[in-house]
């Protein structure tokens, strides 16, 4: 019964969360107006929808205060990283073309190298950062330095957009005809949050008042999701971390993934592909760092079993694996069509029946632990501080 009602209720979640990423997307949109495609993408959209991914990892830290509690946090993290990497760009592909769209999706080259450069970079910060069993204030610190600078990166190579105008003209207009619509109580039953808020034309105000808002109804939604994933480990009597990295980050990247598809169906492919790049450095460098610099400033560091070091170490390498075979896939060819789309589904089903194997201790994923395991012990000759 607890494993019928946990699953329900992250489903729940997931719903609550798609729900309220419509009011994310209309008010970063309109805050995100004056930067340029592709930066917008990767900054404000990003971030916007990243909070899912904060809101759980500060959940789980803060929650369960113990070693389950940071193996949820980077559980959910890189395994939505993983989950944007993969599922996001293939989903954008399959719709557009599904649709009649076009046939293939066509990514600024500079958008790719920039974001997925910044992406690997990032990671292997984390791999190299997060060694040994103790985290303290420092770790996060430094990650959140690494996201800083590639944002001010970001900011200083922006351009002026020609196409500013139009779009706004666009926004307004969609606003005319949708931000009215609906009684006061269908719109808060319904979870939609741009009636709410935003009554006529959207304004600075307005829209800030819209993101917080639904901040506040994702963060709700992350704290039951923390929950929900706790009771159903406890039930099926499985470390929360593997649960974090498949449903939890799954349900946490319900934003980012409608976001990315409205981008796409409206053409801005640099910013559906560079919401996901970014996404994914928010990921592992903010919504990881910035939870674990805030509770072990208060709670002093974190001090991880064995296991737990041995399962998060995996984790980070295989998602430096996985981002690389992905990146790949993105510069291959100039245009992405369905065949890299099914590749990377192809990819994301493999990592699954790993974790699957691994939550289980299924002897086919010994092999490829201890591969890892090699990479990491390693990598540990270079971690001078430990």
């Amino acid at each position: 019964m607890i494993i019928l009602l946990s699953i329900f209720l992250i489903a729940v979640c997931c719903v609550i969360i798609w729900r309220a990423s419509d009011g994310f997307e209309a008010a970063s949109e309109y805050l995100g107006r004056n930067l340029t495609d592709g930066v917008r993408g990767a900054t404000i959209n990003a971030i916007g929808s990243s909070m899912p991914e904060l809101f759980t990892t500060l959940f789980f830290l803060f929650v369960l205060k113990d070693k389950d509690g940071f193996a949820g946090g980077i559980g959910t993290t890189a395994g939505s990283a993983i989950f944007n990497g993969m599922i996001i760009p293939a989903v954008v592909i399959l719709v557009v073309v599904m649709r009649g769209l076009t046939r293939h999706v066509e990514v600024s080259r500079k958008v790719l190298l920039r974001d997925g450069i910044s992406l690997l970079i990032a990671e292997l910060v984390l791999i190299v950062l997060l060694g040994g069993t103790s985290l303290d204030w420092w770790h996060g610190l430094v990650l959140m330095g690494v996201y800083a600078l590639y944002s001010i990166y970001l900011l200083r190579s922006m351009k002026g957009s020609s196409n500013e105008e139009e779009e706004e003209e666009e926004d307004e207009e969609e606003e005319e005809e949708e931000g009215n619509s609906g009684s006061f109580f269908k719109n808060v039953v319904t979870l939609n949050l741009e009636p709410l808020m935003v009554k006529g034309e959207i304004n600075s105000r307005s829209a800030w008042s819209l993101l917080i808002l639904a901040m506040i109804v994702i963060g709700s939604a992350c704290l039951l999701l923390v929950k929900s994933c706790e009771w159903l480990g406890d039930s099926l009597n499985i470390p929360i971390y593997f649960i974090a990295v498949i449903l939890a980050s799954a349900a946490t990247s319900v934003p980012d993934t409608i976001l990315s598809m409205k981008d796409a169906q409206k053409g801005n492919y640099d910013d559906a592909v560079s919401n996901a790049l970014g996404s994914n450095i928010f990921d592992v460098c903010f919504a990881l760092g910035f939870p674990l610099f805030l509770f072990t400033m208060i709670y002093g560091p974190i001090t991880m079993s064995p296991e737990t070091v041995v399962n998060v170490s995996e984790l980070r390498i295989l998602l430096f694996i996985l981002t690389l075979v992905a990146f790949i896939i993105y510069i291959a060819k100039r245009k992405m069509s369905t065949m890299s789309a099914f590749l990377l589904l192809l990819i994301y089903a493999v990592f699954t029946l790993f974790i699957l194997g691994k939550s289980v201790d299924h002897g086919a994923t010994n092999e490829i632990s201890s591969w890892l395991n090699s990479i990491n012990a390693f990598i540990e000759n270079f971690r001078f501080w430990n």
